[in-house]
């Protein structure tokens, strides 16, 4: 459920818009049904896929490489970047419920707060945390003074 919960916030906050919503509850609602839909089909279809051959031998012989490496270390550095940007309480409740999994009944209670200030701050955190990162994607072309994409999706 808390999944569900969590993706939820994550559409809401890639909405650049939210005036076409007249009954946020209501909205909040469907979209938690429909994706708690989706969950429940994916779950019932099982996979059938074979570690034998090529497919198996990729996956062992597919080591850390130093690019990937050096890619990983600066995605993280972007992300810490990013989680430097919030306020003290925004950062921790953030690193409380998405790096340590916390519930917000728990981080509520870990920090004196209402459940209604950890849900607020963890979606603004994330709302932030990802328009930053989504930003930072986009870098200037020097060469024709474009946006060119660091990364494509």
């Amino acid at each position: 459920m808390e999944d569900v919960v969590q993706e939820c916030y994550c559409r809401l906050a890639q909405l650049s818009d939210v005036s076409h919503i007249t009954l946020p509850r209501a909205y909040l609602f469907t979209m938690a049904r429909n994706l708690a839909e989706q969950q429940r089909k994916r779950a019932r279809v099982v996979r059938i896929e074979t570690m034998t051959g090529a497919a198996g031998m990729e996956l062992e012989s597919d080591p850390l490489s130093p690019d990937r490496f050096a890619g990983a270390r600066q995605e993280l550095g972007r992300v810490q970047a990013a989680l430097a940007t919030l306020p003290e309480r925004a950062r921790q409740i953030f690193m409380m419920r998405k790096v340590e999994g916390r519930s917000q009944k728990e981080i509520a209670q870990m920090l004196g707060v209402s459940e209604a200030v950890v849900e607020n701050e963890a979606s603004r955190s994330l709302r932030a945390v990802l328009r930053l990162l989504t930003e930072a994607e986009a870098e200037p072309d020097l060469k024709t003074g474009g946006v060119s994409h660091a990364r494509s999706r």
